[in-house]
């Protein structure tokens, strides 16, 4: 739950409002990291407690990759901008633990083509219902005009690693 004394300001810690001259009294790469922190502990909290509790740290890149289609071990190699032999110990791990299953590629038999299983698609579907109630609390504690501005300061600051879809697909962690 996020919680807030005030619907405009997110710490009720005790921080006297800044005035613009005076320094922000936490770093902004700080606040990023200890949100994401917050964000990724959450949502592995609640993956657990729905049934998901052997999820790898690495998961969150392949359930986003394949949630479209398919692809060869190279291809989500490529995706996840690591090595095959990186990819194969993550897919390897994710098959045992029933997110994913190889199929022969219809086309090239010579290609087996990584897809989501079914606990695999409904371990994705539960991770998007957390980050979709995550937004719906913060619309709620700040307004929906708050957190539209900081979806688009967070687009551009995002955009400065994924300057093309393939590597926005692949940026999933932590789903």
């Amino acid at each position: 739950m996020i919680m807030s004394s005030h619907p405009r300001r997110p710490s009720g810690r005790g921080h006297a409002p800044a005035r613009p001259t005076d320094p922000p009294p936490h770093d902004l790469g700080i606040l990023l990291t200890l949100a994401l922190d917050t964000f990724k502990r959450r949502l592995h909290d609640h993956l657990a407690n729905a049934g998901y509790d052997d999820l790898g740290p690495s998961f969150g890149f392949v359930f986003r990759s394949l949630a479209d289609e398919p692809l060869s071990l190279a291809g989500l190699a490529t995706r996840l901008g690591i090595t095959s032999q990186g990819a194969l110990k993550i897919a390897a791990e994710m098959e045992q633990r029933g997110y994913i299953e190889r199929q022969d590629d219809r086309e090239d038999r010579r290609v087996r083509r990584l897809l989501l299983t079914a606990r695999g698609r409904a371990a994705l579907r539960e991770a998007r219902r957390f980050h979709a109630t995550v937004e719906r609390e913060l619309v709620r504690a700040f307004g929906a005009d708050h957190v539209a501005a900081a979806r688009v300061v967070l687009e551009e600051l995002a955009s400065e690693s994924a300057r093309d879809d393939a590597t926005w697909a692949g940026a999933g962690r932590p789903f």
